[in-house]
């Protein structure tokens, strides 16, 4: 009797993804965060805060052993819907894209052809650009799912084109302070009010002289 399936007729399950969640957890920890894993039925959209100082991000793993992410599937009836088109996918990844809050990255795990003595690929992107990637698929026909690799007949000319996901992605330490750092300032950014105006600040070691624009400081 075989105890495990071969690896190539195993289906997604929750298996991955619980396996998906664990070691990415375990990189982040080993890269020196801090990090929180969310559980049970009523848990916030990511899966996990990792954080170190002052930094933050909320991070959505996705598992796959395919070769790719179904990631806007769940969205595509309904953009067809309010759209009245039959396949919806630009609407659909803005409907996904709404769906991630501030401060929040995806964490893309990948277990195609890996032995179990290896690590999976894993991949981080912000939601932004994830979308980015699902709008450009199929010469900007946009689709519901992400590949990892892919190769398709492109309508230019019946020429084969190749879609990979950017190096820059793969899991890293220095890739992690970059989307922290690009995090926290959208998130700034967010934060002010749509009517702020700059502060005027005046250095102390300015003097106006009698007349010559004395008041400014107190108007402003």
């Amino acid at each position: 009797m075989k105890l495990f399936a071969p690896a190539e007729n195993r289906q997604p399950s929750w298996q991955i993804n619980l396996g998906s969640l664990g070691i990415a957890a375990a990189q982040f920890a080993r890269c020196g965060f801090d990090v929180s894993i969310q559980y049970g039925a009523d848990k916030p959209a990511h899966d996990m805060v990792v954080t170190k100082g002052s930094s933050l991000l909320k991070v959505v793993v996705k598992g796959s052993e395919e070769g790719f992410w179904n990631l806007t599937q769940s969205y595509v009836q309904r953009a067809a819907r309010m759209s009245g088109k039959n396949a919806a996918f630009h609407g659909a990844i803005e409907m996904w894209l709404d769906h991630h809050g501030a401060r929040t990255v995806c964490c893309l795990v990948q277990f195609q052809n890996v032995p179990v003595e290896q690590l999976p690929r894993i991949y981080l992107a912000t939601p932004s650009e994830v979308a980015q990637r699902l709008r450009e698929t199929a010469d900007g026909r946009g689709d519901s799912i992400l590949y990892e690799g892919n190769e398709w007949a492109s309508g230019l000319g019946g020429t084969t084109a190749t879609e990979g996901l950017p190096a820059s992605w793969r899991f890293s330490l220095a890739r992690i302070q970059e989307l922290m750092t690009n995090q926290a300032q959208a998130a700034n950014l967010l934060s002010l009010p749509s009517n702020a105006e700059p502060s005027r600040i005046w250095p102390s070691s300015v003097r106006f002289p009698p007349g010559d624009g004395s008041n400014l400081a107190k108007r402003a």
